[in-house]
């Protein structure tokens, strides 16, 4: 009885987590050529992370979206990663990049390093893709919930969502700064 009580205390401390926004840990990503990226490279940007499986249709179709999307927003400030983590995904990740167009870097990441960055507990069973979206100030603004959240996967709707946070200010010194300079003129 105790232990189902924990059980369901944390998936729904997970599901308050994924609504309240909060800062982006980093999260390294081991590239196909060996090369390490960390998101955090991408600070200022508008960014998606696609937690996903190769082998998944719904992975695949949300990377397509994706790509097409970066094409138009890219020079704006937009930038989608991907982090594969299913089994074998190291040998897979360059015929999924090839299959369905990719134009942005996937990687590799371990299921633990998933879980702890949507803050979802170990037993929780995840829906893929799974969804983040992270400002330009390092907040993650959205995320999908551990059932899969649809609204993400829709592309007008995550087109609406990346097109709102690009015209928001950037945040942090300068733009803090910006704004006392505007309001002494």
């Amino acid at each position: 009885m105790r232990k189902a009580f924990v059980a369901i205390l944390l998936t729904v401390a997970g599901a308050f987590a994924q609504t309240a926004a909060r800062p982006a840990p980093p999260l390294e990503i081991v590239m196909p050529d060996g090369t390490k990226i960390n998101t955090s490279r991408y600070a200022g940007k508008v960014c998606v992370v696609e937690f996903l499986f190769t082998t998944c249709p719904h992975c695949q179709q949300t990377a397509s979206q994706l790509s097409q999307l970066y094409r138009e927003l890219g020079p704006k400030g937009f930038q989608p990663i991907g982090a594969a983590f299913n089994e074998g995904a190291m040998m897979l990740v360059p015929q999924f990049v090839r299959d369905f167009g990719v134009n942005y870097p996937i990687g590799v990441v371990g299921r633990d390093a998933v879980l702890s960055y949507l803050q979802v507990p170990v037993t929780a069973r995840l829906m893929v893709p799974q969804v983040v979206v992270i400002d330009k100030k390092g907040k993650i603004r959205h995320q999908s919930s551990i059932e899969g959240n649809e609204h993400l996967h829709d592309p007008a709707r995550m087109r609406a969502i990346v097109q709102e946070l690009l015209n928001e200010p950037a945040g942090g010194a300068a733009a803090a700064g910006n704004k006392k300079a505007k309001s002494k003129k």
